[in-house]
């Protein structure tokens, strides 16, 4: 997804941004980066640091969480569109599940600094994220 054209396209659809301009997800979409994955590989792991932002493009991943009694829960499941790691956006954690791949599967991956930088150039695209994450944070808890 080399193409910014292609790129705003396709991020358009990803919930956290469906409130965004054509501008901003211009902007954000200048932002992502490709990356690859092979079936059965960990795009994130639990209790680590991470790099950012993921928007599944194609392929799959589920979320597989460690409990404290050395069980394991798979808690998500994510096709395209769907994302994971908005908390590190926000800050620098750890990771709270890991993340494999079920399928060969594609990314856009956005850093936390490139997400801060263009939150700090625009206002309104921060307000219209953060809106939209804590709506998701609601949903979640709203499950418990």
């Amino acid at each position: 997804m080399a193409k910014v054209k292609e790129a705003v396209g396709f991020i358009h659809k990803v919930p956290l941004f469906q409130g965004l301009n054509r501008r901003q997800l211009e902007r954000l979409a200048r932002s992502f980066v490709n990356r690859e994955y092979a079936a059965e590989q960990a795009i994130v792991t639990q209790n680590r640091g991470g790099e950012g932002f993921f928007v599944i493009v194609s392929g799959g991943a589920r979320a597989i969480r460690q409990r404290s009694d050395g069980t394991q829960a798979v808690v998500n499941t994510f096709g395209p569109t769907d994302f994971f790691g908005e908390l590190a956006l926000l800050d620098d954690g750890l990771r709270t599940a890991t993340v494999v791949t079920t399928e060969a599967t594609r990314c856009l991956v956005l850093t936390r600094w490139d997400f801060l930088a263009l939150l700090k150039e625009d206002v309104d695209m921060a307000i219209v994220v953060l809106q939209e994450l804590a709506k998701r944070f609601r949903m979640v808890l709203d499950t418990l």
